[in-house]
């Protein structure tokens, strides 16, 4: 194999590789519709906390099913974030990032969280126990806008719900200045006559559907995710909770539960060190539910408890996602190449902070992978160069053997021993720097600090495909350039799908991101300067490859 049929083969591994993670992500269970507004959504039974995290007799929750009532809508404002939180369940309803635009319509800002006909994405939580509240009570709480005060860091959210059984409870959320977190607690005070022992469940829910702007030709996960220190992060597909997959492990000391899309995720952040149990459950409607349950401890009669888990909710921004919990930096998913993109991806954001545009970081970044790999491909490039000047007396060869392949094959390894020429000389170099390019494709492609960030001219959102096609018709044209730097493949069917393949992988590239297109086309431009430069000094050195007939 040659270099030119490994590059083909290459090319066609990748476009493969892309067109079966769209194939696979069709091929998943389709979702029953959303139910239309206004119609009920049917919930099962809450949660139940299993044998291994009851330390006594757990209270059973009440059975039936409940809706997504209508309930009176709390809005909440800070320096990140605006808020709906509605007084029936005390859910989170509507979660808006004032610092990202929508990706369809850049006027507004992006909203995860969302409740309406078309998309459901909630959060919820309740305590789990005889009269307690849980995300079908309806809470009260000071009507009107909450907003975070001037100077203020925090902003806490009071929802107070019906006394039962002498047992008062609050559920109170705290928001923070210039943070995703909030934190979502239980204050719990039991003037009854017998000690009680709650569970606090806390929950995210929502339908199935991909996020908006979502492409099918660059498929990304959408589901359920977790992690813990024994078994490390786990996605939990979809597909997986229909079939009623079990989570290992169920329990554990530590640990997290997520719901991950394109760019942003939300997590339930349990405190590390306290028992809890992970759940995963398939709602009616096509909806799904990821959460977990956490002890509240008990409560004598005339005492008072707090329960407090944080909420993460925002971008997948890797520099802060570690610092919040073990594992969470995770959730940006660099596939099977994570030990390399991760690297990758830090380099990246040093130079975007010394040159302060992600598009000319590229650039750079390109050079510098380019500089790296310079002696192995130099070998390839030189490897290239020599089997051109072979090319004539290759063609010489299929033309007197004709359909003998065996006896061209012989003929062929006699002139490579007599030219002292390996003929896979420049393969390895191509092989070597493949992962290297999967593991920047999926750094550009899922990293949210890409995302609308502005190159120059006309490209204004590197993670978006080129609006005019520009780059990718200049990447097409380099491609071209190279092809005729490099020697023809002696087989006439390769040689015209190499003359096909600049056209048809200009237009497969019309739908990649800009910022992947603009690495390729750079290091295209470098490769084509590369191989230029060896071709001067293999004529200096009497080596000038012959022109092609």
């Amino acid at each position: 194999m040659d270099s030119q049929r490994l590059i083909l083969f290459f090319v066609f591994s990748f476009s493969v590789f892309l067109l079966f993670d769209a194939w696979q992500r069709d091929q998943q269970p389709t979702s029953p519709p959303i139910s239309p507004a206004g119609q009920k959504i049917e919930q099962p039974a809450l949660p139940t906390p299993g044998d291994k995290l009851v330390a006594t007799q757990a209270v059973k929750p009440p059975e039936g099913s409940s809706t997504l009532a209508p309930g009176e809508t709390l809005t909440v404002e800070t320096d990140f974030l605006r808020a709906d939180i509605s007084t029936a369940g005390g859910d989170l309803r509507r979660l808006e990032f004032k610092r990202h635009r929508d990706t369809l319509d850049k006027s507004k800002n992006f909203d995860l969280f969302q409740n309406r006909p078309d998309h459901v994405y909630v959060a919820q939580s309740g305590l789990i126990g005889t009269g307690l509240p849980n995300h079908r009570t309806a809470y009260t709480a000071r009507a009107g806008e909450h907003r975070l005060a001037d100077g203020a860091t925090t902003l806490e959210v009071r929802l107070e719900a019906p006394e039962t059984n002498g047992i008062r409870v609050a559920k109170v959320y705290r928001f923070y200045r210039a943070s995703y977190v909030i934190d979502v607690a239980y204050e719990i005070v039991n003037q009854g006559a017998t000690a009680i022992q709650p569970f606090g469940y806390f929950q995210i829910v929502r339908d199935g559907k991909p996020p908006a702007g979502d492409s099918a030709m660059l498929p990304t996960y959408t589901g359920a995710a977790m992690y813990t220190d024994k078994e490390k992060f786990q996605k939990i597909a979809f597909a997986d909770i229909d079939k009623g997959k079990p989570l290992q492990p169920k329990n554990s000391n530590d640990g997290w539960i997520a719901m991950l899309q394109h760019y942003f995720f939300s997590a339930w952040l349990p405190k590390s060190g306290t028992p809890r149990e992970f759940y995963t459950r398939r709602l009616e409607g096509g909806f799904y539910a990821a959460g977990v349950i956490v002890p509240a401890g008990a409560v004598e009669p005339d005492k008072s408890a707090t329960l407090t888990v944080p909420l993460y909710a925002g971008p997948q921004e890797q520099a802060k996602l570690d610092k919040l919990a073990p594992g969470l930096d995770l959730t940006v998913d660099y596939g099977w190449l994570t030990v390399i993109a991760v690297p990758l991806f830090w380099v990246l954001a040093w130079l975007n902070r010394w040159v302060g545009n992600w598009g000319i970081a590229i650039i750079v970044l390109t050079v510098i992978i380019k500089l790296l790999f310079y002696p192995l491909s130099e070998a390839s490039y030189r490897s290239m160069a020599k089997m051109r000047v072979l090319a004539p007396k290759l063609q010489k060869l299929k033309d007197q053997y004709g359909n003998d392949r065996q006896r061209m094959q012989q003929a062929m390894m006699e002139i490579y021993k007599t030219e002292k020429i390996n003929p896979l000389g420049g393969c390895l170099p191509i092989v070597v720097q493949i992962p290297v390019f999967i593991a920047l494709y999926w750094v550009l492609l899922a990293s949210v600090e890409l995302r609308h960030a502005p190159f120059m001219l006309w490209i204004n959102d590197l993670a978006a495909p080129d609006p005019w096609f520009i780059l990718p018709v200049l990447m097409g044209a380099t491609m071209i350039v190279q092809t005729k730097l490099n020697p023809e493949p002696p087989d006439p069917v390769q040689a015209k799908v190499m003359k096909i393949m600049p056209i048809a992988f200009s237009v497969f590239f019309f739908f990649f991101p800009a910022g992947l297109v603009l690495y390729w086309l750079v290091n295209n431009v470098l490769s084509i300067a590369q191989q230029w430069h060896i071709n001067r000094l293999l004529e200096r050195a009497h080596l000038k490859p012959s022109k092609r007939s």
